[in-house]
């Protein structure tokens, strides 16, 4: 057994659980099984006056599975901080903001936070551009800010994971200035630098472009699989390696529970940086097919692993992007690389790649159904997952997928549901709790995503109007998910007291937190709802850990089964406006969850049991449309039915 000491020990019952305190003192340890990490326990402070036996019994009580990993309990709220809430009236939203938003994120039911990058950059990438990995960007707010919110956080039972970008720095980072001034310099080593008066080869980058870009005044270029102010780290050389080592654990050091991993397939490259056959009008090739998930990329990952992660017992969570099914295991497996993995098939399926946004398709649900189930079939082999369908790099959910219905409350929760049920840890971003959708922006100069710029130019390289071009990155842009969270109604949508960084979205004044908030049919109370159901639930445990595979049914409908051993419950979402009729695999004890008050006949909506009659009980199933073994579904319905074993 290892123990792990924290500065300070505040476990606190919320939502049903017990979780880690944010610092390791006298608050866990490590348990071990055939070397392999189980879960947390609350270690007894003899000095607390039965506080401590009464912490142990809670978490006894509240833990569904002890023996598995915490994390697979979660549920995680993504941060885009420069956008959640502004403190301070400069526009730009900061830790501050978002220590005056903890219970509103607590009623929301959340358990960990993620935020995205807030270390000190120039901001050409909106932070993954990171020129100092120990030092916060000053529009952020101080360290001593983050050292509060991860207190406060922990003592409310939600803890806080970083966004970690080690594929690359800023050009503004001290490396890469001291790799620039001297040649022969440790720093130097630390990128990847090629001699020569013309290109090294003719591969295009993420955000469009060649790789490589001239060093003023000297016959060499260096690589950046992103853009030009974002140069790629050598990770064949040991001593960064070590450095980046350093960073990683400096930060577990202060108490946060792990990290998201950005881009972390990059850090291999085909060192022979040959030619690739080109692609695109540009005669360039995608950098993806000699940087990305290369042979070899396992040694640099184990070791990370093994000198930062494993140390900590921390959640891993990875953008992975060109990892093949067969290959998870490697990184999600019993021994894998992380602890969990975004897959972005399904994510991308509106377009031909995830760096070409000009090159859309169309889809069906059932193409949307059969990505997804494919996911899950192949994760649960091996691992676990991290579903989502929004992030910070994506459109907003119910704009991509559900088009015309996207302002439809009840296709809007149905979506919700759909993926929320999924086997994994769910992922939800900010304001997609509210419903939020795309924003149109009516030129170029709106922008402020370096991607979408890229895009726009690579669209109109590749034969599209002006206006065909700025219609594709209306439809992709990341600036559609940064667009200020609409706290209010009024100006600026409580967002700040001036003009944010970005314009708020259009539909703010009507569809703001405040607005939602105590509507009972609204959006964000919807989302409550559904995280207590599968928090707090009496059928949790299926929900979290069951099984999963997929059911017959028809192509406007994506129906999955959840079982345990001693429960089965079948999941049902109707994409069309239209009702349908399916049928079901087995006998159906009727209807315990829905995403509409009128088929729940007030059970277990919001994760408690409306009377004593049919507490801990189904309903018969009638005011759900089932019958002999068939299933009536009303358009855009979200059933949960409790099965036959």
């Amino acid at each position: 057994m290892r123990f792990y000491r924290e500065e300070r020990c505040q476990a606190r019952i919320y939502q049903a659980r017990i979780y880690q305190a944010e610092r390791y003192r006298q608050g866990y340890i490590r348990q071990r099984d055939m070397g392999r990490d189980i879960s947390y326990r609350v270690i007894l402070d003899k000095n607390l006056s039965g506080e401590g036996e009464d912490l142990m019994r809670a978490e006894e009580q509240l833990r569904i599975r002890p023996e598995e990993p915490w994390w697979k309990e979660e549920v995680v709220y993504q941060i885009y901080p420069r956008s959640f809430k502004d403190s301070n009236g400069d526009g730009i939203g900061d830790i501050r903001g978002i220590l005056e938003k903890l219970d509103y994120l607590k009623a929301l039911g959340v358990t960990m936070l993620w935020l995205c990058p807030i270390y000190q950059s120039p901001m050409d990438d909106n932070g993954y551009d990171v020129s100092d990995y120990c030092a916060l960007a000053p529009e952020f707010g101080t360290m001593e800010e983050l050292d509060e919110l991860i207190e406060r956080a922990g003592d409310m039972g939600i803890k806080i994971i970083l966004d970690l970008v080690i594929n690359h720095t800023s050009d503004e980072h001290r490396w890469f200035r001291q790799a620039l001034e001297d040649p022969e310099g440790e720093e130097h080593g630390y990128y990847i630098f090629k001699e020569g008066d013309r290109e090294p080869n003719n591969w295009r980058s993420v955000f469009g472009g060649s790789v490589w870009e001239k060093v003023e005044g000297r016959s060499e270029y260096y690589f950046h699989a992103f853009g030009k102010k974002q140069p790629d780290l050598n990770w064949e050389n040991e001593t960064l390696r070590k450095k980046l080592y350093e960073m990683v654990n400096w930060w577990l050091e202060k108490g946060i529970a792990g990290f998201r991993i950005d881009a972390i397939t990059f850090i291999k490259k085909d060192l022979t940086f040959a030619d690739q056959e080109p692609d695109g009008a540009d005669g360039r090739a995608k950098c993806t097919k000699a940087s990305r998930n290369q042979p070899g990329i396992g040694e640099f990952l184990n070791e990370l692993k093994r000198e930062t992660f494993d140390r900590h017992g921390c959640v891993t969570v990875a953008e992975a992007p060109g990892v093949p099914y067969e290959g998870l295991g490697d990184f999600i497996g019993r021994n894998g690389y992380f602890s969990m993995i975004f897959d972005f098939r399904y994510a991308d399926l509106d377009i031909a790649s995830g760096s070409e946004w000009f090159k859309r398709r169309e889809w069906t649900v059932k193409e949307l159904k059969d990505k997804i189930m494919a996911s899950q079939m192949a994760v649960q082999t091996c691992g676990w997952g991290a579903n989502f369908i929004e992030n910070h790099d994506q459109p907003r959910a119910a704009t991509k997928y559900l088009k015309e219905a996207a302002e439809n409350p009840s296709a809007v929760k149905m979506l919700a549901a759909m993926y929320f049920f999924l086997r994994g840890t769910p992922f939800l971003y900010q304001g997609q709790e509210l419903g939020m959708v795309n924003f149109e922006r009516s030129s170029l100069d709106a922008f402020n995503d370096i991607s979408s710029i890229d895009q726009y130019r690579r669209s109109l390289e590749e034969g599209f109007s002006e206006e065909e071009a700025l219609q594709i990155i209306n439809l992709r842009s990341r600036d559609n998910a940064r667009t200020p969270f609409p706290w209010t109604g009024g100006r600026y949508g409580g967002f700040s007291e001036t003009a944010p960084w970005l314009p708020m979205s259009r539909e703010y004044p009507v569809n703001s937190a405040k607005t939602q908030e105590g509507d009972r049919n609204s959006i964000l109370e919807f989302y409550r709802s559904m995280i207590r159901f599968r928090q707090r639930g009496p059928w949790r445990d299926c929900l979290v850990y069951g099984a999963i595979r997929p059911l017959a049914c028809s192509e406007h409908v994506i129906a999955y089964e959840r079982r345990t051993e001693d429960t089965v419950i079948w999941c049902y979402f109707n994409f069309s406006g239209t009702g349908t009729v399916e049928r079901l695999p087995g006998i159906s004890a009727g209807c315990i969850w829905a995403n509409d008050r009128e088929a729940m006949d007030g059970v277990m909506f919001n994760g408690e049991t409306a009377d004593k009659k049919t507490a801990g009980e189904e309903t018969a199933g009638n005011r759900t449309g089932i019958e002999d073994g068939t299933l009536y579904l009303e358009p855009y319905q979200a059933l949960l039915l409790k099965g036959s074993c």
